[in-house]
């Protein structure tokens, strides 16, 4: 009788120690996910259609501008690196790591767009610079030309003029492009562009005392290429 006794005695502590777990475990709610919200552009328009990129550099002090496409879902801030040219390659606007890395400019250019030319590297993802392939599509070139960069002080109109694949030397390296004569020659060159998947505006005036951007991603299944759209400034 003892026997039975401690068996039914055990059995019952047994069945309230699980029924004290499973309350137990329900009243713990799990922890909030560390992985921050997607930002977009219009979590940081302010007033008058600028943007408040203090607000933006409060999620990140390197992020100094903001890329538009108009009629695009192109459309991602601008970081540059003070110490790492590669950095956000491989790091999202978080400074976590991110194998879709970020939109980037080196510290080879200047953050204000003053350079002759401002290459604005991204991966060739679909979330990223990947989209940048749309422009391989004629319609898609011919309708969507004008980008917008939003800095802290002003906002920048490009006119796109061009779109391409090319050779996946380091732009800024091979060339001086503040020596006008080295800046109109590569300029000369890219008008002369006529492969297939090419889309050149020669209507579009662009010349050695002018600013452009460079955007520049990568091609898929060819490392040594890169697909380069370009736009030259209109107005700031």
């Amino acid at each position: 009788m003892i026997r039975k006794k401690n068996c039914l005695l055990l059995t019952t502590l047994i069945l309230l120690s699980a029924v004290l777990a499973g309350c137990g475990s329900t009243a713990v709610q799990p922890e909030e996910s560390t992985v921050p919200a997607e930002t977009s552009l219009e979590d940081f328009k302010s007033a008058g259609d600028k943007t408040d990129i203090a607000a933006l550099q409060q999620i990140n002090p390197e992020a100094y501008a903001w890329l538009e496409i108009t009629g695009t879902d192109i459309s991602f801030p601008i970081l540059q690196s003070a110490e790492d040219e590669t950095f956000y390659l491989t790091h999202n606007i978080y400074g976590e790591e991110d194998d879709n890395g970020s939109i980037y400019t080196e510290y080879y250019n200047n953050t204000d767009f003053a350079d002759p030319n401002t290459v604005i590297y991204g991966r060739n993802r679909d979330e990223m610079f990947g989209k940048l392939h749309q422009f391989q599509d004629r319609d898609f070139f011919d309708t969507h030309r004008e980008i917008k960069i939003y800095t802290a002080g002003k906002t920048l109109t490009y006119k796109i003029f061009a779109a391409y694949t090319y050779d996946d030397r380091h732009l800024i390296a091979t060339y001086d492009f503040w020596d006008q004569l080295v800046f109109s020659n590569y300029l000369e060159d890219v008008f002369a562009i006529r492969a297939m998947d090419a889309f050149i505006d020669d209507s579009v005036e662009v010349t050695a005392e002018n600013k452009i951007i460079t955007l520049s991603t990568g091609v898929t299944g060819q490392d040594d290429k890169r697909y380069l759209v370009q736009a030259v400034l209109v107005t700031e």
